[in-house]
């Protein structure tokens, strides 16, 4: 199977717009992400799955200069977006992302991918029971299933969150979720970026472990919060939007 990791990436997000672009070190958050991402074993490609709005010709542009596949296409329908980007590489396999965890941890992916493989599944992720800390989500599943999935449903919300429809229906798909073995506190960490106070978090980060080790991991996060658990406080405030 041609296995393709997804990023969903637009310019126009309501609480911290242009977030995708910020810098980090340097370079744009999303070409960080990239730069994680493209040290997934199991992975054969990335495509970024960005809309035709004329905000996100700088993403298109960014996915150029990386030499990475990019899909452009419906802003509200990022469903239809992300399995038009899938089929436009030829995808089997679809790792679903977003541009907005630029810590995410390969490790972690390549342990989904395997998971995965491993079993008669139809999706795997490490977000159906949450242990992981947010920022770290990937979704695993054949792109057969979510243009299945397109033919299924045209709920609003199903639209706009890609694999929603697959893991609310256990009783058409087989789901398997991944659990970290992590203390519980792992899971209330947020790595996520969605607003000021989370880009924040994210750049103190990067500018504590990337210049030791461009490749730090989920570990040495983990083990950064062990040592300035000052760190969790930066966005602990901050509140995840309701998917329904």
């Amino acid at each position: 199977m041609k296995t393709v990791i997804t990023i969903e990436a637009r310019m126009r997000s309501s609480r911290l717009p242009g977030k995708v672009l910020l810098p980090i070190l340097g370079q744009p958050m999303l070409a960080r992400m990239i730069e994680r991402l493209r040290r997934v074993r199991g992975a054969d490609g990335i495509v970024v799955a960005t809309t035709d709005h004329d905000a996100d010709d700088a993403i298109a542009a960014l996915a150029g200069r990386l030499g990475v596949a990019c899909f452009r296409g419906s802003e509200e329908d990022v469903l239809d977006r992300v399995l038009r980007a899938a089929w436009s590489v030829e995808a089997d396999l679809i790792v679903e992302t977003t541009a907005d965890c630029p810590l995410i941890d390969p490790a972690v992916i390549d342990q989904l991918l395997a998971t995965f493989h491993a079993n008669q599944v139809d999706y795997c992720s490490n977000v159906l029971t949450p242990s992981y800390p947010r920022g770290l989500d990937a979704q695993v599943f054949p792109a057969a299933i979510l243009a299945e999935v397109a033919s299924r449903t045209n709920d609003p919300a199903d639209r706009e969150h890609v694999s929603l429809y697959i893991y609310e229906h256990p009783d058409i798909y087989r789901l398997l979720s991944l659990a970290s073995g992590l203390p519980p506190e792992a899971a209330e960490l947020r790595l996520t970026v969605d607003t000021p106070d989370d880009y924040a978090l994210v750049t103190e980060i990067y500018e504590a472990l990337y210049p030791a080790d461009p490749a730090f991991g989920l570990a040495a996060i983990l083990d950064l919060f062990r040592r300035r658990p000052e760190l969790a406080a930066v966005n602990q405030h901050i509140r995840q939007k309701a998917v329904r």
